[in-house]
Parts: structure tokens; sequence; C-alpha cells
């Protein structure tokens, strides 16, 4: 139905008063996943944020599908800047690649914010796991044939990190998922499973207790936060698997909201309480344009989409 230019012209004048009042009200924010890098990262950058807007900003796990019922949440909330949501590589990159039926479109149903921070994954093993370098690990892989690596849960940028690695070490692996980094770290540390990958941050500091060990990070260099820890691309050149967490609205919020929620997140990232605790974490903080977010965001469905199709990862 055409609305009326009246009724449009309303519409118009709305969303510029509606962005001169806010924030009014306590901001929502949407967190896709349970405890754990997601959480953390949120509920960090968002206290900091809090104190710039000013806003009380009340966050809520939704966990739930890889992160989709969070997200599709998010995208049926209305577009007035009171709620926002977390995204990630799993929700709005790796979900659209392996979801038969997604209940939100990245492109249509947000607005990016910014992307808030980068952390590679990690590959950890028993401590009674005989390989303790990533060579080793890829020699007894091929000589032993299939083995299991545990992960957070199926389509989850760990779960893809596992699927890359054994297409690129010519390997065979057998996937074992989990509910979240808790349960994989359990089954680690008691020798139920033999390797898994994970997030960096969920695993480094159990090695550093010396409960498990940590063979390598996914990203393409070494991670400041363990630079004793040697890069997957060290012996598999060109791998990189890198988390990623980002700040969304829903699609449709006026365009001043996002600039002063952009303005906001990226004052939030360069204060030492947030960087200070990425650093010991091996996060890294990033505060994209919302440009420089959306083309990120196209690239890494179309990269992640092309693993899941040669591992054959589908979601129905």
């Amino acid at each position: 139905m055409r609305l009326p230019r009246r009724s449009l012209f309303a519409i118009g004048l709305a969303a510029p008063a509606a962005a001169q009042g806010w924030p009014s009200q306590p901001v929502r924010l949407l967190i896709p996943f349970a405890a754990g890098t997601t959480d953390t990262v949120a509920r960090l950058v968002t206290a900091e944020m809090a104190k710039t807007l000013p806003a009380t900003i009340v966050a809520e796990n939704r966990p739930g599908a890889g992160g989709a019922l969070g997200a599709e949440a998010c995208a049926r909330a209305a577009p007035d800047g009171y709620t926002l949501c977390m995204g990630t590589i799993s929700s709005h990159a790796i979900n659209p690649a392996i979801m038969a039926r997604l209940p939100y479109d990245v492109a249509r149903d947000f607005a990016p914010v910014t992307q808030l921070a980068a952390q590679p994954n990690a590959i950890a093993v028993s401590n009674n796991f005989p390989a303790r370098d990533i060579p080793t690990l890829i020699a007894r892989l091929r000589e032993r044939g299939d083995e299991a690596f545990g992960t957070s849960g199926v389509g989850t940028s760990v779960h893809l990190a596992g699927a890359l690695f054994a297409q690129m070490a010519g390997v065979s692996l057998t996937h074992v998922p989990y509910r979240g980094s808790a349960g994989v770290a359990t089954a680690l540390m008691s020798g139920e499973l033999p390797m898994a990958f994970d997030n960096l941050s969920s695993v480094l500091p159990l090695a550093q207790e010396g409960k498990l060990r940590v063979l390598a990070v996914t990203s393409t260099t070494r991670n400041p936060a363990a630079p004793g820890i040697p890069a997957l691309a060290e012996t598999l050149p060109g791998f990189e698997s890198v988390s990623w967490h980002g700040l969304f609205a829903p699609a449709a919020v006026p365009a001043p909201i996002i600039a002063r929620l952009h303005q906001s997140a990226v004052a939030a990232l360069a204060t030492p309480a947030v960087r200070d605790r990425f650093a010991a974490l091996g996060i890294t903080p990033v505060g994209s344009t919302p440009a420089d977010f959306t083309r990120f965001i196209a690239a890494e469905t179309t990269r992640w989409g092309g693993v899941a199709r040669a591992a054959n990862i589908r979601l129905d």
C-alpha cells in the first residue's frame, strides 16, 4: 500500500526528532551467546559506552542456534536505537552461509555500527595427547587416520576452523560439538577429548595453569598475549581463522544514532579498561567504520561459505 505524501513527510520528520532526543531511556543489548568471549567483549565495551552516551545499557544473553536467536530478536526490534545486539562471525557471516532457513537477512535487517574486536582461535590438546607441536600433530593424523576434535557448537567459527585445518592439512577429523567452551575445556582437561578448536581467550588461561596445552593460534602471526605459541600459518602457510565481534542495530535506525553509537564504541575501545583486558586475553580492538564493517562481513560470508561447502556443512 502506498502511503500518502503527508504520511511520508511525517516519517521523514520523525527520524531526526527521535535521534535528537536519543537516548532518553535504557538501551537493551542482546548478546546471542551464553557466558564466554562474546559476553566478555560486550560487557567490557558497553560499560565504557554507557559513560559517554550517557545511558544505562542493559545486557541480555539470548543464546541459541549459533547466535541466530539473539540476532533475530535484534532484527525484529523497533528501529529506535533502544535495542542493539552483539554480532559475531557465527551469527552474521557463517550462519548465512550454512543455514537453509535463517530467520533474518544480514544485509537487509541490520545496521552495522562497528567491528569491535578480533581474536584468533587456537588448537588445544589434552595434557596426555602425544603430539606437542603442529608438524607432529599433522603427521600423527595422517598416519592414524580419523581423530575427534571438539568445539563449542555446530556452525561456529571454531567448527569452521577445524574444517579448514582438515582441508589444508589433508587429514580426516570428526567434529564433536559441545554446549559452549566450558564443556570443551572440561572434556579436554579430563582426557575425554584429545583435541579441540576454541577461542584463544577461552583456552589460554587454562594452558597458563597447566590444565591443557595450546599447540597453535589460528592467526597468520603469533599473538602478543602468548608469543611462545606458534601461528598455525608457520606450518600451513596462509591459514587464518579469526573470530570477530561487532555491534549492530536494527535496519532503519536513524543515521545520527548510528554515528553516535559508532563514536561512543570507538572511544570505549581506546580506554585503558578495555585495552588492558583485551590485551590479557589476546583480543585485538578494531573500531572500523560502518561502511568498512559492512564490506568485511560480505567478504567473510563468501569465504566461510566456501569452506562450509567443501566440508559439506549445512544446517537444515
